[in-house]
């Protein structure tokens, strides 16, 4: 993110400091959001002080965050004051500012004296990780004045004001009603984990900003121990620097009326934590993998979760078995033929068929996706076969990587044992394939 990008409007208004809130609009009672929902996460639209911009929604963070623009936009910002922010990650506190009195609108939710922190960090940004431009994250003041539902298997959530009585009726009788705890602008809950056979009440963090199912901090609890049978993993990057831990299942926990068998069960290590503040007695965090399962309805103010299971509450806990990260490494323009002489529709050959139909073809241009190798996991089945860090991913089983999304290739990484994996690489200049099984090693 470029500073010129963002404008920095430093002179104080003239009005008192209010309260900040999301306020529905046109006294309706209920707001329809659509999201997208890639890689367990959730991106929905946010227009920041007129700008059309994309933030992930977190139930796990409190403040709202601005981290990346493209060239193309620019965002006004008031009222800022520069700050240290600390937060998952082995390093130090990173530089990032505070800005105030900001109007967010997200369709008929507006509110107009918002606090956004901003982070200059260029590595903070996970777009790659998903594949579509992200440029901030969203929190706490989304949730704290109405009821949010989170309907994972329609892809929308529904926001409804306090007083909606006939939608909290609704909730009553067909979802399972359980206590939250709302502790520094962020949902808690206490799940009953067993692990070799031992059970613990766990205090837990709802947090939908999570992609995998269970998090575990081994360091403060005695009961859950880190499973002998477990891998070493990158496990993404925080405010702070890159998080890496341990993978490993433990015999069950539960959410809702659903106990859930050996589930997967991330262990960060203790470098990757040392700068969160912890709640009391909270020992891990429950993520997307398992909120997905359901339709979760929120409701700060009571203190309240609402849950109902969905189609997918059955599925296995997989994880990525090949042991790459891919990451969207751009766009690059790629040249089609199309064979227009058909009546019944357009045809698209690749440049190996094109001169056979050269009379007939019409050649264009599109910019399509560039894909390479973020990591791999040490003795993974994927370095064993001599995939490398940077690689340009350019088939993989056969199939242009051009025509695929983030999504696509992680849930064919951890799609099932046993599958082959075929994946052709360019790198520095050359091409090579690599051909391995997905291994189910924990």
């Amino acid at each position: 993110m470029h500073l010129k990008q963002l404008i920095f409007f430093l002179l104080f208004s003239v009005y008192s400091f209010g309260q900040s809130e999301f306020l529905i609009s046109n006294h309706k009672k209920k707001v329809v959001i659509p999201f997208k929902f890639i890689n367990n996460l959730i991106f929905i639209p946010v227009n920041v002080n007129g700008e059309e911009l994309t933030f992930l929604l977190d139930t796990g963070v409190e403040q709202t965050i601005l981290f990346s623009l493209d060239e193309k936009e620019e965002v006004k910002l008031f009222e800022v004051e520069k700050l240290k922010l600390k937060g998952l990650g082995s390093m130090e506190p990173i530089d990032s500012y505070k800005s105030s009195k900001n109007k967010l609108q997200i369709k008929a939710l507006i509110d107009t004296n918002h606090e956004i922190y901003i982070i200059l960090d260029q590595e903070f940004n996970f777009s790659s990780q998903v594949g579509i431009p992200v440029n901030g994250i969203l929190g706490y003041n989304f949730f704290k004045d109405h009821i949010v539902e989170i309907d994972y298997e329609r892809k929308k959530l529904f926001v409804y004001s306090q007083n909606h009585k006939k939608i909290q009726a609704k909730f009553y009788k067909n979802f399972e009603k359980s206590a939250i705890t709302v502790e520094d602008g962020k949902p808690y809950y206490v799940s009953n984990l067993v692990a070799e056979g031992k059970q613990v009440p766990a205090k837990l963090l709802i947090d939908s900003g999570n992609s995998d199912a269970l998090w575990v901090f081994a360091s403060r609890t005695d009961v859950i121990k880190i499973p002998s049978k477990n891998i070493l993993d990158y496990l993404g990057r925080g405010f702070s620097g890159s998080v890496y831990g341990k993978r490993g299942r433990i015999n069950s926990f539960d959410f809702g009326t659903k106990t859930f068998e050996e589930p997967l069960v991330t262990f960060p290590d203790s470098a990757s934590i040392r700068s969160v503040n912890f709640v009391k007695n909270r020992i891990g965090s429950i993520g997307s993998e398992v909120l997905s399962r359901f339709s979760v309805v929120f409701d700060y103010k009571n203190q309240i979760m609402y849950t109902k299971p969905n189609a997918k509450i059955n599925d296995p806990f997989h994880f990525n078995m090949s042991g790459i990260e891919v990451e969207h490494a751009g766009l690059e323009w790629v040249k089609q033929s199309i064979d227009d002489r058909s009546a019944s529709g357009i045809k698209v050959y690749t440049d190996a068929n094109a001169e056979k139909f050269q009379n007939n073809l019409k050649v264009h241009f599109e910019l399509k996706p560039v894909f390479s190798v973020a990591s791999v996991r040490v003795n993974s089945e994927a370095e064993k076969a001599g995939i490398k860090v940077g690689d340009r991913i350019t088939k993989i089983n056969h199939r242009i990587a051009h025509g695929l999304t983030i999504q696509a290739i992680n849930e064919l990484l951890k799609s099932e044992e046993g599958r082959t994996i075929e994946i052709e690489v360019e790198r520095n200049g050359k091409k090579y394939k690599f051909k391995f099984q997905l291994r189910k090693i924990i």
